[in-house]
């Protein structure tokens, strides 16, 4: 009998490797994929799989989803009990200037691996959406069952994309899929494109930072620990799960945090203050995103709790000690 791994796509990724190495260190096997993309520093992406390589139950397959024949001939001869497909192109303003590379990973990659998936029997098939697909709902804390129809970015638009034919598949093949909106992750070995990487690299360079709506934005800020413990709690989960229609679940911060408070505490942790520069509202960013963590709280007694302090003093940690 072959060896079953869980597939982890976007390994390389933020989310990607802080996942492989929860798995890896409670023994489990993993077959881990990722294009290492330049969107941001391969460096960084790079440094992220030494860890997951030194473990001997990692394989790392450099594949792009979007290539269906070279992802099938990769993964065809391997037998796999889940999937945690969390490869995406990520960034709301980002989705401004490049929407081509969207559709093709968000949506054309997606449908690849459900397509290679949908006639295979594994446990439980996870996917990345966000809070995004919230758009331009005003009732807050964010609920599961509230209407998505209304996307503010592309980048929105093909994670709700995602989410419907995350519908479809699970009708048709019984896929056992389950959708995971996260909420403004952040820590240890994150994205450089995102508010604390970017502020924290300015502020070292005594360089201005750029404030949208004055700093009158709220998220709920998820601490990079909190979302892996949310996953792998849902991965073990043995409370059953209605698979009549695909599943998802808010992961996101307890609280809701103003920017401006954010980013008072990043100046407090660094001990010194940020030269800011304030802009309006750009049209495709959300004011506030706050979750509802309530079915989480129901399926797996968990929700995300680490401080913004906490999280914001450990992110600093980790960026002196691998920039400087």
């Amino acid at each position: 009998m072959k060896k079953k791994y869980i597939l982890v796509t976007g390994c390389a990724g933020f989310v990607g490797m802080h996942l492989c190495n929860k798995f890896l260190k409670s023994n489990y096997s993993v077959i881990g994929i990722d294009n290492l993309n330049n969107y941001y520093s391969k460096k960084l992406k790079m440094d992220r799989l030494k860890i997951l390589k030194k473990f001997k139950n990692f394989k790392f397959l450099k594949v792009n989803i979007c290539d269906k024949q070279k992802l099938f001939f990769a993964l065809k001869k391997k037998e796999f009990s889940h999937v945690i497909h969390l490869a995406a192109q990520a960034g709301v303003r980002y989705s401004l200037l490049n929407p081509d590379s969207y559709i093709q990973t968000n949506i054309v990659g997606f449908v690849n691996l459900l397509e290679f998936f949908k006639n295979k029997k594994i446990n439980k098939f996870f996917y990345a959406s966000s809070s995004s697909v919230y758009g331009r709902n005003r009732k807050i804390p964010y609920k599961e069952n509230y209407n998505t129809d209304f996307p503010k970015s592309l980048y929105a638009a093909t994670k709700k994309s995602g989410e419907i034919l995350a519908e479809y598949y699970n009708y048709y093949f019984k896929m056992n899929l389950v959708g995971l909106r996260f909420f403004t992750i952040y820590g240890p070995w994150g994205r450089p494109d995102m508010s604390l990487f970017l502020f924290t690299d300015l502020i070292k360079k005594n360089k201005k930072i750029n404030i949208f709506n004055k700093g009158n934005m709220s998220r709920s800020f998820t601490y990079i620990d909190d979302v892996i413990e949310g996953i792998f709690k849902l991965f073990r989960s043995k409370k059953k799960l209605d698979f009549d229609k695909s599943q998802i679940f808010n992961i996101g911060g307890d609280k809701k945090i103003r920017l401006n408070k954010f980013i008072q505490l990043i100046e407090q942790v660094l001990g010194k203050k940020f030269k800011k520069k304030y802009l309006p509202m750009m049209k495709a960013d959300v004011k506030e995103t706050f979750s509802n963590n309530n079915k989480l709280i129901n399926q797996i007694k968990f929700e995300p709790k680490t401080s913004p302090l906490i999280g914001i003093k450990n992110f600093i940690s980790w960026h002196k000690a691998y920039y400087d």
